[in-house]
């Protein structure tokens, strides 16, 4: 329902502008173009039962849409035809709120199990192994980075920076190491050395302050 209505009011907003001379290109809508839009934005189940619209041209012979919200047959469906949920726990010393919460907070989960997945940013692809040994140690692994991952990510967010995972890993993996390397001196052992990074933004910089990420420290998240 709340996409119908944002689709609804934007189609009315333009047809709005287009009286008021905001919009003066392209071709006029007709009456039946804007009516083959609602049909459209209202083709969920139950949409066209819980809104009522109304196409008319204005002074201007400019189609115009009113539309309203039937909110006594919202009332019907949600007591009978949308049916209700009833969510079973064995956590019984749990109250109503923290049982909705945990059924609600599954999406947590399923997003775990997508970035698992996801060849780009996941840690279990690819699975080069045969044996059950093998695959079990390869899980096993790749579930420490899952969780090293979610730890980060958290640390992140409790710092007031609200980004996704995908975003988290991909600006940390834009961060270089440059060892540069100076010509031995005589009597030397070995070349002196010195470790920097490469140009970050403002963001990666934050990032690397709230991990307590060092150059000589960085290791692969990805």
């Amino acid at each position: 329902m709340a996409k119908a209505i944002t689709a609804l009011q934007q189609l009315s907003q333009k047809l709005q502008d287009r009286t008021h001379g905001l919009i003066k290109g392209g071709t006029c809508p007709t009456v039946a173009s804007i009516t083959k839009q609602c049909k459209a934005i209202l083709s969920r189940p139950s949409m066209k039962s819980m809104m009522t619209y109304t196409v008319q041209k204005d002074s201007h012979d400019i189609p115009q849409l009113d539309y309203n919200i039937a909110h006594d047959v919202i009332n019907q469906l949600s007591d009978t035809y949308l049916g209700k949920n009833m969510i079973i726990t064995d956590q019984a010393q749990w109250n109503d709120e923290q049982v909705i919460l945990a059924y609600r907070s599954q999406f947590h989960i399923e997003n775990i199990f997508k970035d698992m997945k996801d060849r780009d940013i996941g840690s279990w692809w690819p699975l080069d192994h045969w044996t059950d040994q093998k695959i079990n140690v390869h899980s096993f692994y790749c579930t420490i980075a899952v969780l090293l991952r979610a730890l980060a990510h958290r640390r992140v967010k409790e710092a007031s920076i609200d980004i996704s995972m995908k975003r988290l890993l991909a600006e940390l993996d834009d961060i270089k190491e440059v060892v540069l390397l100076y010509p031995r001196k005589r009597g030397a052992k070995t070349d002196p050395q010195h470790t920097v990074l490469s140009k970050t933004s403002e963001l990666q910089q934050s990032l690397l302050s709230i991990l307590h990420v060092k150059p000589e420290a960085m290791v692969p998240l990805g």
